[in-house]
Parts: structure tokens; sequence; C-alpha cells
């Protein structure tokens, strides 16, 4: 299905033109692969951190780590240290966590609807 398209109104090319750095920033981060990844293994649930490895794929341990950080420091996952033996550390999605997984999810949608037609134009593009 082909969409018009419109031209942003004042407000919405306002707002694109004051966030760009944020909008750059925030997309750099999700947009990355494995960020994606654990934002869906979070879906409605709480994971301890071996778990969630065991669950992504082929991710490092340090890679894992890594993108956790940044997740919970963007406010998206929290990190609950239980005082077990050994010290289990759980991780969630915040509120906002949960606002991109739908984003997440809709992508998704849209990817696998316009999937097709997104081959059909590279082969066609690959083969001028």
């Amino acid at each position: 299905m082909v969409h018009p398209i419109t031209e942003p109104d004042d407000t919405a090319r306002a707002l694109c033109e004051q966030g760009q750095d944020l909008i750059r920033n925030v997309l750099e981060r999700i947009g990355d692969k494995w960020t994606v990844v654990v934002i869906c293994k979070l879906a409605g649930t709480t994971r301890g951190f071996n778990e969630l490895r065991r669950l992504s794929g082929p991710i490092t341990q340090r890679m894992l780590s890594a993108t956790l950080r940044r997740l919970e420091r963007d406010g998206l996952v929290t990190r609950t240290v239980r005082d077990t033996k050994p010290p289990r550390v759980d991780y969630a999605l915040t509120a906002r966590g949960l606002s991109l997984l739908e984003v997440v999810r809709s992508l998704a949608r849209w990817a696998e609807e316009n999937a097709g037609g997104i081959l059909d134009s590279r082969t066609a593009f690959d083969g001028s």
C-alpha cells in the first residue's frame, strides 16, 4: 500500500528541528542490535542476567552487561539485586521501556507486512 507524502505542519517541523540531537541519540540507542533483543526478552516479565543471556542468542556477557547498563541509565529497565546466595540480579522493563516495546512491536509488524515489497525493490534496484 502506498501512502501519500504529506508536509509536516509547523509544530511537527519545529519539534524535529529542536530535538534533532536528542532524536539522533535516542535512535542510536534503540537502533542497536542488542537493545531491541533485550527489550523483547523482557516483555511482560522479570528476568535474571543469565536467563537473559541464554534467551538473547549469541550475545557476550560483556555486551549484555553494557546494554543493560545503558537501558537502566535511560530509564528503560530496572535492576534489582536480590539478597540471596549467590546474589541474584533481576531486570524488568519500566513504564518507559514498556512504551518502547509497543513501538518495537509496531516496527516489527511494519517490517513483516512490507518485507516482500522491500525484497522486490532491492532485487529491482540491484538488477539495474
